[in-house]
């Protein structure tokens, strides 16, 4: 007898196997009145030459077609089914199709999940009766396949059936809509409206989609990510097979409203988690639906970029000045031209005009086909990794006009000649008609819109190349929540959070436990200067109570120190400790750092570093990374925080010793993946980097332990 995960997962293989039926049918059920009707007209406009089957009880013909009274009574089991009834005859209609074989369905109707608890329950049930039948939403508008011509969607679209292109998988049905009228020439291969994702969720999709050649890249559009294990397996996939994920994800928050015991939890929250998971797949995010798309074109058209290089030509002083503002912002570098290519460039041009890059060729060769092509093949010779021309097309009737084409017809000739990696951006994304696109794209250039959106476009393709040179074989998948913990916890003493961080090899402060009334005995055999703490559970954040004295010189300050600190807990109503933490003072300081574990209920333990003691809440300068990770990713990390400039040695301070520091990182790394079942969450605050060779200290420590 199977059991309960057994039988649910032998579920999830049949919706998987009966996708491709879905996706590709030749023969559809239209369930439904008006909305029916429309997917009808929608499937026939795209082409579909598969057999059409309306059912509605009342109605003799739907769209022109002759309907059936009920699905029992249709010629055959169809592929597929687009179900346009309300929410509760959905769940008896979507049983009926299960029970049937049929391939899968689309559910039309709102009023589930995204309505409360009793719509809640009604989706529940619309489960129950799917079995193993894949459904797409409900509340969706269905999808899209302009490789197969089949639409199971009731709305207007654009696009065209074409042989590939890149996929779109949209948590928004109207979002996936409005970018199939895209004017900037991205081909949809399938559209996909994920809906509520009852039965068919995101990775469900991915899947399928990477089982179809086909498709060269995929959009998403999401608010969130139901199966995380799932996802980042389809994600790897996608990597193996080289086939790009860009995201677009909303609902970014602040980091939980929830009171915590550690710094850690203000720094981070699970939209900086969400980054730390697309950066660990090798996903391109985006940050608005322009460059969604204009990165998902870039990935499709362009060859593989080697590197981060470029050079911009234009006939415009205040393009080239606008474009090398804009360079730094997307992570792109404008190297000089080479020594040879400058000799070449000043020979092509008058005195007036400076060879540069970016490089405003001037109007001295505008309306030169020869010339233009000249200048820009000896400024494709070089080794820059990509050519750009900025390039505005008149939008009004005007004889002049050839000469602008002259300008594209040279940078062509040159890219054709060279190999070089080339683009045409427009300064405002309307000055690029689609005519103007497809010339580029038919010559093997890559046309982007928007100075902004293409170079943010240039530097994500450069990035998921990068990617895939230097980490798909080395890229290793998170590990995500399991059971949530709820049982009693308790908060570890500093003294015994650090032990337990020494064993793991992390170098803590010499010190040592004393009563008030042998500290001093303590302080003068450690040497001084010394510190002196409260040791206990109540004591997390020291500084807010004055339960931590610095810099101690000698017995005097020591004794001075306890008495200060017994006073400060007895007038704020906590219990006098029996003992406190006397410890040698960390001196010659180059950074402090935050090392911190936040436990999230989705991605389970998560690692932060950042800027730490007074920094922490300051400047917020921190990033998340998933466990487990490694040294190169934390190298990596350190590397994009402002934090680096102190590590690198600032203003002639001695360098860091970043060695010691990415060591103890991940040792911490370690404690928390060992801990994995029972750590909530856990600080070093601060762990101080002292000068290279010297090594780092774990001045404070926090851990918060599940029982």
């Amino acid at each position: 007898m199977w059991g309960r995960d057994e039988i649910q997962i032998e579920v999830v293989m049949s919706r998987i196997e009966k996708m491709g039926r879905l996706l590709a049918p030749k023969s559809i059920a239209f369930i439904g009145g008006r909305i029916a009707e429309m997917a009808i007209e929608k499937c026939q406009g795209i082409g579909f030459e598969g057999e059409i089957w309306p059912v509605h009880p009342n109605r003799t013909k739907v769209a022109g077609f002759a309907c059936f009274p009920s699905i029992d009574t249709l010629p055959s089991v169809p592929d597929a089914a687009y179900v346009g009834v309300n929410r509760n005859l959905t769940v008896e209609v979507v049983g009926g199709l299960s029970r049937m074989g049929v391939g899968g369905a689309v559910c039309y109707a709102a009023g589930f999940s995204e309505m409360g608890e009793a719509g809640k329950q009604i989706q529940q049930a619309l489960v129950a009766a799917a079995g193993d039948m894949p459904v797409v939403g409900p509340n969706c508008f269905g999808l899209i396949n302009f490789l197969d011509r089949t639409a199971l969607w009731p709305y207007p679209f654009g696009g065209t059936p074409r042989g590939s292109g890149v996929a779109l998988i949209s948590q928004s049905g109207n979002i996936a809509m409005n970018l199939t009228m895209n004017l900037r020439s991205v081909r949809f291969s399938y559209v996909i409206g994920a809906g509520n994702q009852a039965v068919l969720g995101l990775s469900d999709y991915l899947e399928e989609l990477l089982n179809d050649e086909r498709v060269t890249a995929i959009g998403m559009y999401i608010e969130g990510i139901n199966d995380l294990g799932a996802f980042c397996k389809a994600a790897a996939r996608a990597v193996e097979q080289r086939v790009p994920i860009v995201v677009m994800k909303v609902g970014k928050t602040e980091a939980s409203a929830k009171q915590s015991s550690t710094h850690t939890d203000s720094l981070t929250g699970s939209d900086e988690l969400h980054d730390a998971l697309f950066k660990r797949l090798g996903i391109i995010r985006v940050d608005s639906l322009n460059r969604l798309l204009e990165t998902l074109k870039a990935l499709e058209l362009s060859p593989v970029l080697a590197g981060r290089t470029i050079f911009s030509l234009s006939c415009s002083g205040g393009e080239a000045a606008i474009i090398a503002d804009l360079v730094p912002e997307f992570d792109l570098h404008m190297p000089a031209f080479s020594e040879r290519q400058m000799s070449d460039l000043q020979s092509q041009f008058t005195d007036y005009v400076t060879v540069s890059n970016p490089f405003d060729y001037n109007t001295s060769i505008w309306g030169d086909q020869r010339a233009q092509q000249r200048c820009f093949t000896s400024s494709m010779q070089g080794t820059h990794d990509a050519a750009i021309l900025i390039y505005d097309h008149p939008t009004v009737e005007w004889a002049g006009v050839d000469e602008w084409i002259m300008a594209l017809d040279a940078f062509i000739a040159a890219h054709k000649s060279t190999g070089k990696p080339a683009f045409v951006i427009c300064t405002v994304s309307e000055l690029l008609p689609l005519e103007i696109q497809e010339r580029l794209i038919n010559h093997g250039v890559v046309p982007l819109q928007g100075l902004n959106d293409g170079l943010s476009a240039i530097g994500n393709t450069a990035s998921y190349h990068e990617f895939q040179r230097l980490k798909m074989q080395s890229m290793t998948l998170p590990k995500f929540a399991g059971t949530a913990i709820q049982q009693p916890s308790r908060f570890l003493d500093e003294y015994t959070a650090k032990q337990q961080l020494r064993s793991f090899g992390i170098c803590v402060p010499e010190g040592a436990l004393a009563s008030a009334e042998n500290a001093i005995a303590v302080a003068d055999k450690l040497g001084y200067p010394v510190v002196v703490k409260a040791v206990g559970e109540q004591f997390l954040h020291k500084s807010d109570i004055g339960v931590l004295l610095l810099n101690l010189i000698n017995a005097d300050e020591v004794n001075e120190a306890v008495t200060r600190i017994t006073r400060n807990i007895a007038a704020a109503g906590l219990e006098t400790p029996e003992k406190f933490l006397i410890e040698k003072m960390v001196s010659d300081v180059v950074a402090e750092v935050i090392v911190g574990i936040k436990r999230d209920q989705q991605f389970g333990l998560a690692l932060v570093i950042g800027s730490g003691g007074i920094f922490v809440e300051l400047i917020k300068d921190s990033v998340s990374l998933l466990l487990p990770t490694d040294e190169k990713s934390i190298v990596d990390a350190l590397s994009s925080l402002a934090l680096q400039k102190l590590l690198d040695g600032y203003r002639g301070k001695p360098s860091g010793d970043m060695a010691a520091l990415v060591a103890a990182i991940s040792a911490f790394a370690r404690y928390a993946e060992t801990h994995w079942d029972t750590l909530l969450e856990a600080d070093i605050n601060p762990l101080m980097v002292l000068a290279e060779g010297s090594g780092a200290v774990a001045a404070d420590a926090l851990i918060h332990l599940a029982d």
